[in-house]
């Protein structure tokens, strides 16, 4: 199966002309807004991936995703450390052992799992292959 992490948004014109507010339902805590519509979608990736992230940082669930109309998913590098942090929690692996497959330093690893620092691609791609996952990007048209 796979998991996309896109989420249904609301986009609604702000006072200012052209601009956009945007929410999601199932992600309440995202909320944002631009100075026109290709800025809202921009600013709508970045707030869902900081509130998914925070999810996971506070040990609640994802929400299950409602993926009619419109969706915005994180930023890749996003989206691949919530697939990280997302798998390593339900593989029931310690640090030690997942930093045993990866063949790194336990405080690296940590860096990796930690919602607030920022991983490359390749090695968040390594983790999620050392938990028997595989990254796939995709490519849609923008908007």
């Amino acid at each position: 199966m796979l998991k996309t992490y896109a989420y249904a948004a609301r986009f609604e014109p702000t006072e200012k002309p052209g601009g956009f507010t945007v929410t999601f339902d199932d992600v309440p805590e995202a909320i944002t807004e631009g100075d026109d519509m290709a800025e809202a979608r921009a600013m709508a990736a970045d707030a869902l991936g900081v509130a998914l992230l925070t999810y996971l940082e506070l040990g609640r669930p994802l929400p299950d995703a409602v993926t009619e109309g419109e969706t915005i998913t994180p930023e890749p590098e996003t989206a691949a450390k919530i697939a990280v942090i997302e798998t390593f929690k339900a593989s029931g692996l310690s640090g030690r052992e997942l930093a045993r497959r990866l063949g790194k330093d336990e405080k690296e690893v940590r860096r990796v799992l930690d919602p607030n620092h920022a991983t490359k691609l390749p090695v968040l791609s390594s983790a999620l292959s050392a938990m028997g996952k595989r990254l796939v990007v995709g490519l849609e048209a923008a908007e």
